[in-house]
């Protein structure tokens, strides 16, 4: 006969591998449990995942066909899960949870929406007969392993935690409404001008100001960029000297001829005189 001691171990841990396994009705369900941190074990294999809320009615109905599906799995080779949205709001932010309850199918990271019948039947035939082929995969902008949707995730989480945070102000502090509200309007203007001088110090130090150094007294030398000016303005000075140049030539030419034609005007005219006579 073993000794009592020996038996504590082996017994601690069939009742840790039993509490750990999701059981419906009394029986070991074979629905697996998806959460945010295990949720890239959905990349791998194929999966068929269901977005359900413990809240929802048409989600409750569901469930008897949903589990006698999952009893169906290892022969299929498929992996049937579930997610609570109230217990995992970043995986509904991730896949855009907007109605419940909502089915996904996914096949090696390639994510479809099942929209068929909600039966057993129908659910082993969609599997067993690749439908899902005849579907269009989620692009992959709206991946639940994209940026977008990433970011998407931390926004419901954000969300989910800004709530539980009101909750503990107004049921455990007993603070009221509009005080809570107070508070998390200091702290969005808090957190905003924190930002504010961080994105002020990183441009700061990646793109540094040019310091502006003190104006020299001014000088009579021109800068260069008005040197080209001073040049075509002494170009159009000597153009007009030449020209009141050119002006006086002519004038004085004129003055000289002007004598000479008056003196053969006058020798000219005794003689017309003497012709006449």
């Amino acid at each position: 006969m073993a000794p009592p001691g020996s038996l504590v171990v082996p017994v601690a841990v069939l009742v840790l591998v039993l509490g750990g396994v999701p059981w419906t009705d009394g029986r070991r369900s074979d629905v697996r449990i998806v959460t945010d941190e295990s949720w890239k074990e959905l990349l791998e294999g194929e999966w068929m995942i269901e977005f359900y809320a413990p809240w929802c009615p048409a989600c409750q109905n569901l469930q008897p066909e949903w589990e006698s599906f999952a009893e169906w799995g290892e022969d299929l080779e498929i992996n049937v899960a579930k997610i609570d949205v109230t217990q995992q709001p970043g995986l509904s932010g991730r896949f855009i949870i907007t109605a419940l309850p909502t089915i996904y199918h996914c096949k090696d990271g390639e994510f479809r929406r099942y929209q068929g019948p909600r039966t057993k039947k129908d659910f082993i035939n969609f599997v067993s007969e690749k439908e899902w082929k005849s579907i269009e995969p989620v692009s992959s902008w709206f991946g639940p392993g994209s940026i977008l949707m990433s970011s998407m995730s931390a926004l419901f989480q954000l969300s989910m935690w800004i709530r539980t945070c009101h909750n503990y102000f107004t049921e455990d502090l007993g603070l009221p409404v509009w005080g809570s509200y107070i508070v998390f309007a200091l702290a969005t203007l808090l957190s905003g001008l924190l930002l504010g001088l961080c994105m002020i110090f990183v441009a700061d130090f990646l793109c540094p100001s040019k310091r502006r150094r003190p104006q020299p007294y001014p000088s009579k030398k021109l800068p260069e960029s008005s040197q080209p000016l001073k040049k075509v303005e002494e170009d159009q000075e000597a153009d007009e000297e030449d020209v009141s140049e050119e002006e006086t030539e002519r004038k004085e030419g004129t003055n000289k001829d002007f004598p000479q034609n008056a003196i053969r005007q006058r020798s000219v005219g005794p003689s017309l005189a003497t012709d006449k006579s």
